[in-house]
């Protein structure tokens, strides 16, 4: 059981740190204007997708895993208006992928198969589950940001 332990932890922690990588590679040469504009006239920024980032992983992993407390607002996600600084939201987001490390590692072998609820989250069941489903959700919007900045850097 170790092993399969071992790998689950070690592909989890690979899969997260190489999404934020790749999140760093789309957004580090964003300007703070294109961090907040829209490129479409639907959907997001990619300010607001990473605020929406990690208001997920501080929620459903910081809150509920972590026992940050953390309370999340996802409405505010999506329409925060005050456009704060790409710098403090990036670092944000560093932290928050940090938390998901230092949570990640604090999984024992037994730890995975622990039961698990959540607001607007009731597929998963254990914490095997809440930890792929928002690896999924990260990969999905990583994607997102990669293809608005490509946008951004036409115009």
């Amino acid at each position: 059981m170790s092993d399969l332990h071992n790998i689950i932890q070690s592909a989890f922690i690979s899969e997260y740190r190489n999404r934020a990588g790749e999140l760093h590679r789309s957004v580090d040469p964003l300007s703070q204007e294109q961090f907040w504009t829209n490129p479409f006239h639907y959907g997001n920024s990619v300010g607001h997708l990473v605020l929406h980032l990690i208001g997920n992983l501080r929620y459903y992993i910081g809150a509920k895993i972590a026992g940050t407390g953390y309370v999340r607002n996802r409405d505010l996600e999506f329409a925060d208006s005050t456009k704060p600084a790409k710098s403090e939201v990036v670092s944000r987001f560093d932290r928050t992928i940090d938390m998901v490390m230092v949570t990640l590692e604090a999984q024992s072998a037994t730890d995975w198969t622990l039961p698990y609820s959540a607001e607007h989250e009731p597929e998963s069941k254990d914490r095997f589950t809440v930890f792929l489903r928002c690896a999924s959700h990260l990969y999905n919007h990583v994607g997102q940001i990669n293809y608005l900045s490509r946008q951004l850097a036409l115009r």
